[in-house]
C-alpha cells in the first residue's frame, strides 16, 4: 500500500507540474485552455472554470491540457493555438519539459537546505547474517576508527579500505561506548558486487546547506544530470551502450523503496525523475512535446504548417507504439522483479 499511495503521489506531482507548464505559459499568451486534467478516463472530480474544465481522473498515468484548435477542426479564433505566432507555440509546448527541470532543481535545493542529504557515517548501522562482520562481533552502534591501522575519517575511506585489504584477514578498530575494541576479519567474496565484503551497513547523518549554497547546488545537480542524460543518449544511439530502461512497474518499486527509507530519499528519488520526465519529453518521438517541437522548427524552415489531419495521425501512430512500448517494458518489469524469467 505504501509503494502504490508514494507512487500515486510522486508521479501525479510530476504529471501536474509538467502540464502546469504548458497550462501557465497558454494562460499568459492569451491561448484558450479548453481542459487541464490529470490522468485518464472517467473524471473523479471535475471544476468547471470560465473557459476551463480541471479534473482529476481514474488511471493516475499522465494528464494533459487540450488548447482549443490544436486538435480538431481549424477556426479562425485568434485565441486557439494555431492561430497564434509560432514562437508562441514554441513556448507554449516547451514550458512543459522546462518546468520539470525547475522541480528537479528545487527538489534537489530542498534535498541540500531544509530536508537534508543523507551522508553515510563510519558508526556500523547494520551487519549482515552469516558476513564476517557479524561472526568476529561488531555490532550496530561501533564507530569503525581504523582498518589496519590506517584511521579513518569518512564512509568513502573505510569501504576503499576495506576492499583493499578484505581478501586477507584484517584488523578493525572500533570504538564502542567509551571502550577500544579491535576484531579480526575476512571479508567474503559477494557475487552479486563482485567485491571482497565484510557485511555492514552504515549509519547516515542529514547535512543542511544554507539556502543560498542550497539552491545554486540544486541547479549544479540538475545541469550535471541533464548533461549525463544526453551522453547516456549518445552512448545508446552510437551503440556504445545497452538499451536498459525502467518502466512504470520498476519505478512503482524504486519509490515504495523510497518512502520506507525515508523522506530524503525519496525527494532524491523524485528530483531524478522529474528532471527525467522532462528531458524524455524533448525526445522528437510521435506524440511526445519533442515531436511537436520538431513539427514548429519544420514549420519555421518551410514557413508552411503541417496540414492538421496529417499531424494528428502521426501522433495517434505515435501514442499507439508508446503504449506498446510501455507494455513491453511493463513486462519486462514484471518478470524482473516476480523473478518470471
Amino acid at each position: 500500500m505504501t509503494t502504490i499511495i508514494a507512487w500515486i503521489v510522486v508521479f501525479g506531482v510530476l504529471v501536474a507540474v509538467h502540464e502546469l507548464g504548458h497550462f501557465i505559459m497558454a494562460k499568459l499568451l492569451g491561448m484558450r485552455v479548453e481542459e487541464y486534467s490529470l490522468g485518464f478516463g472517467p473524471s473523479m472530480l471535475r471544476i468547471r472554470g470560465p473557459e476551463t474544465l480541471y479534473a482529476v481522473r481514474l488511471i493516475p498515468l499522465g494528464g494533459y491540457v487540450r488548447l482549443a484548435g490544436m486538435e480538431g477542426k481549424p477556426s479562425d479564433d485568434p485565441r486557439d493555438y494555431p492561430n497564434r505566432p509560432l514562437w508562441q507555440r514554441f513556448v507554449v509546448i516547451f514550458a512543459g519539459p522546462v518546468m520539470n527541470l525547475l522541480l528537479a532543481a528545487l527538489l534537489y535545493a530542498l534535498l541540500f537546505g531544509p530536508v537534508g542529504i543523507p551522508v553515510a557515517t563510519t558508526m556500523v548501522a547494520h551487519t549482515l547474517a552469516h558476513y564476517p562482520a557479524q561472526a568476529a562481533g561488531i555490532r550496530p552502534g561501533d564507530q569503525i576508527i581504523a582498518v589496519d591501522g590506517h584511521p579513518v575519517q569518512n564512509w568513502s575511506q573505510l569501504d576503499q579500505l576495506i576492499r583493499q585489504h578484505a581478501r586477507h584477514v584484517m584488523e578493525i578498530t572500533v570504538k564502542r561506548g567509551q571502550a577500544i575494541r579491535r576484531f579480526f576479519v575476512r571479508g567474503r567474496w559477494d557475487p552479486t558486487q563482485k567485491a571482497y565484503l565484510i557485511g555492514i551497513e552504515p549509519a547516515t547523518r542529514l547535512i543542511h546547506e544554507p539556502l543560498w549554497m542550497a539552491l545554486k547546488a540544486g541547479v549544479s545537480q540538475t545541469v550535471q544530470l541533464t548533461g549525463a542524460w544526453f551522453r547516456a543518449l549518445a552512448s545508446l544511439v552510437t551503440g556504445h551502450s545497452r538499451f536498459d530502461i525502467t518502466g512504470p512497474v520498476g519505478i512503482a518499486v524504486l519509490v515504495g523503496q523510497a518512502a520506507r527509507e525515508g523522506l530524503p530519499y525519496l525527494v532524491l528519488l523524485a528530483a531524478g525523475l522529474s528532471a527525467n520526465l522532462g528531458l524524455f519529453n524533448i525526445l522528437p518521438v510521435p506524440v511526445l512535446d519533442g515531436s511537436r517541437l520538431f513539427l514548429l522548427g519544420l514549420e519555421g524552415v518551410r514557413r508552411k504548417a503541417m496540414d492538421p489531419e496529417r499531424e494528428s495521425m502521426i501522433h495517434l501512430v505515435g501514442m499507439a507504439l508508446l503504449l506498446l512500448f510501455v507494455m513491453f517494458v511493463t513486462y519486462h518489469d514484471l518478470v524482473h522483479y516476480l523473478h518470471l524469467g
